[in-house]
C-alpha cells in the first residue's frame, strides 16, 4: 500500500499523540480543571430535555458495559456512554471553548476519554493524559480547518470532534501508531454537523447531539481500529481528506504539527461564566458591569447597541428565540437578561422567561452591528462593545476583547469548583465535593472507575 501520509502534517500529529509525550505537571493540572468543568456541565445537562431523551434512548439499546451515564445508576457500553454524556455536556450552552479554533472541546474529549478509560479500566492519570492529547488534537484540527467550514454553516465541533475523540480514546486505550492512524481514518468519515440550529427555525436541541455523536464516533472508531478495521491513511490531509473537503484551499495543514509539545492547547481553554454562546459572554459581562449590582428595569432603557464580529451579527442577532437554545444564542434576548436579572441563572433561558412579552419587545429594540475592531481580532478574540442609553439621557459604554474566563482573564480554580457545585446540584448524584477531592488528588493509584462511580445516581 502506498502510504501518502509518511511525510504529511497529519501523521506528525498522530505520531505525537501515540508516542506518550511528556506532559508538564501544570498542563495535567489544567486537565483537572477542564475535567471538573465538563463534569459539572454534563451532570446539569443530564437533567435537561436533550440529556434525558438521549439517555433514555441509549438505555433502550440494553447494551452491556462498565461505562457510566451521567446521573444514572445503569452502566452501558463505551460508545453509548460517550454518545449520552457528550450530548449532556453540550445540552446547555455552558461548556468550554477553544476560541481561535472555534471548537467546544470538553463535550467531545472528556466523554470519549472517560468511556475509553472505564472500558479498559485505565488509571485516572491515563484519563488526564488522554484529555490533554484530545484537546491538543481538536484544537489543531480546528485551526487547520480555518473559518471556511463555519462560514459555510458547518459546526466545527462535530467536524473535527470525531477525529479528536478517536485520538483521545486511542491514547487512553494504548493503541499503536498504526491502529491510531486507522482510527483517525475511520473517524474522518463520520465528520458532520450543520448549524441549522442557528437558522431561526427552532430545534436548537440538536446542537447537543454534535458533541455526543462526535464522542461516540471517536470511541467506536478507536475500538474498531483496535480490532483491525482499516481505513484510508491520508483521511485528514490527503486527496478528498477532511481538510480538502471542508476547507479547500483555505486549509492550513501546518497548524496540525507546528510547535507540537512546545505549547499545549488545553492551556488556551475558555471556561464559560454564563450559560450562553461564546460570542455573547462579553456582552453579559459588560452589561453587568455597566448596570452595577442593581438590575435596571427594561422600561428605563431606551436603546442598547452591541458591536461585535460579522460572524456574531450573522448568527446571533435573532431577537425572537423559539426555544431555550436559541435564547442562549440571541444577543438581543441576552441583553435583556443581563439588564434585569441574574444571567448565570439557567432559569432565565426556560420557556417562561424567553417568551416573556416585555423581554421580547425589548429585544427587538437592541441593535446589533459589526464593530471593525472586533472584526479585526475574530476569531482569536471575541470582541464586544456595548452602549446603553437610559430614559434620563444617561449613556453608559464599555468594551472588551477578552471576556472573563478566557486565557487572558481566566476563571479562578474556586470559580470552576463553584460552577461544578452549582450545576451538579441539579443531578441526583452524591456530594460534588467528593468529585472535586478525587480529581484534585489523582495519583498513580487512582482508578477512573472510582471517579465515575461518583457521577452515577444514588441508589435508594
Amino acid at each position: 500500500m502506498n502510504d501518502t501520509t509518511t511525510t504529511g502534517a497529519a501523521l506528525r500529529l498522530i505520531e505525537f499523540c501515540a508516542s506518550t509525550p511528556p506532559i508538564p505537571q501544570s498542563i495535567i493540572d489544567r486537565a483537572k480543571v477542564c475535567l471538573l468543568d465538563a463534569l459539572g456541565c454534563g451532570l446539569f445537562g443530564s437533567q435537561q430535555d436533550a440529556g434525558r431523551i438521549m439517555s433514555h434512548n441509549v438505555l433502550a439499546d440494553r447494551s452491556q458495559g462498565e461505562c457510566t451515564l451521567f446521573g444514572s445508576d445503569v452502566t452501558v457500553a463505551p460508545a453509548q456512554a460517550a454518545l449520552a454524556n457528550g450530548t449532556t455536556v453540550h445540552a446547555f450552552e455552558i461548556d468550554d471553548l477553544l476560541s481561535a479554533a472555534m471548537i467546544h472541546p470538553g463535550t467531545v474529549i472528556v466523554p470519549a476519554a472517560l468511556a475509553a478509560a472505564e472500558h479498559v479500566d485505565a488509571s485516572a492519570e491515563t484519563l488526564l493524559r488522554g484529555i490533554v492529547i484530545g484537546y491538543e488534537a481538536i484544537a489543531r484540527l480546528g485551526l487547520a480547518l480555518g473559518t471556511e467550514p463555519s462560514h459555510r454553516g458547518f459546526h466545527k465541533t462535530s467536524v473535527a470532534g470525531p477525529v479528536a475523540a478517536a485520538i483521545a480514546a486511542g491514547a487512553v486505550m494504548g493503541l499503536s501508531r498504526d491502529a491510531l492512524v486507522s482510527a483517525v481514518g475511520l473517524a474522518c468519515s463520520t465528520a458532520s454537523g450543520i448549524k441549522s440550529y442557528a437558522g431561526g427555525s427552532g430545534g436548537a436541541m440538536v446542537k447537543g447531539i454534535h458533541g455526543g455523536r462526535s464522542a461516540e464516533s471517536g470511541v467506536r472508531m478507536a475500538m474498531l481500529a483496535q480490532d483491525g478495521f482499516n481505513a484510508p491513511r491520508a483521511a485528514i490531509d490527503g486527496r478528498y481528506g477532511l481538510l480538502e473537503v471542508f476547507s479547500g484551499k483555505s486549509a492550513q495543514p501546518a497548524q496540525l504539527w507546528s510547535g507540537l509539545g512546545e505549547r499545549w492547547a488545553i492551556d488556551e481553554t475558555w471556561i464559560k461564566v454564563f450559560p450562553v454562546c461564546g460570542w455573547i459572554q462579553g456582552l453579559m459581562q459588560l452589561v453587568l458591569d455597566l448596570r452595577g449590582p442593581v438590575p435596571i428595569p427594561l422600561d428605563r432603557v431606551r436603546k442598547v447597541t452591541v458591536g461585535t464580529s460579522a460572524f456574531a451579527v450573522k448568527n446571533n442577532a435573532n431577537p425572537l428565540p423559539a426555544d431555550s437554545g436559541e435564547a442562549q444564542y440571541s444577543i438581543p434576548y441576552c441583553a435583556a437578561v443581563a439588564l434585569e436579572s441574574d444571567p448565570k441563572d439557567p432559569a432565565q433561558f426556560e420557556r417562561a422567561a424567553f417568551t416573556d412579552a416585555a423581554r421580547l419587545a425589548f429585544a427587538q429594540r437592541v441593535e446589533v452591528t459589526v464593530d471593525d475592531a472586533s472584526e479585526a481580532v475574530f476569531p482569536r478574540q471575541f470582541g464586544t462593545k456595548v452602549r446603553i442609553r437610559l430614559d434620563d439621557g444617561e449613556v453608559r459604554e464599555a468594551s472588551t476583547y477578552d471576556p472573563h474566563g478566557t486565557p487572558a482573564d481566566p476563571c479562578t480554580y474556586r470559580e470552576v469548583v463553584d460552577k461544578l457545585t452549582r450545576l451538579a446540584a441539579f443531578a441526583p448524584v452524591g456530594d460534588a465535593a467528593a468529585i472535586v477531592r478525587l480529581v484534585e488528588n489523582i495519583d498513580a493509584s487512582t482508578r477512573t472507575r472510582a471517579l465515575s462511580s461518583l457521577l452515577r445516581a444514588r441508589r435508594s
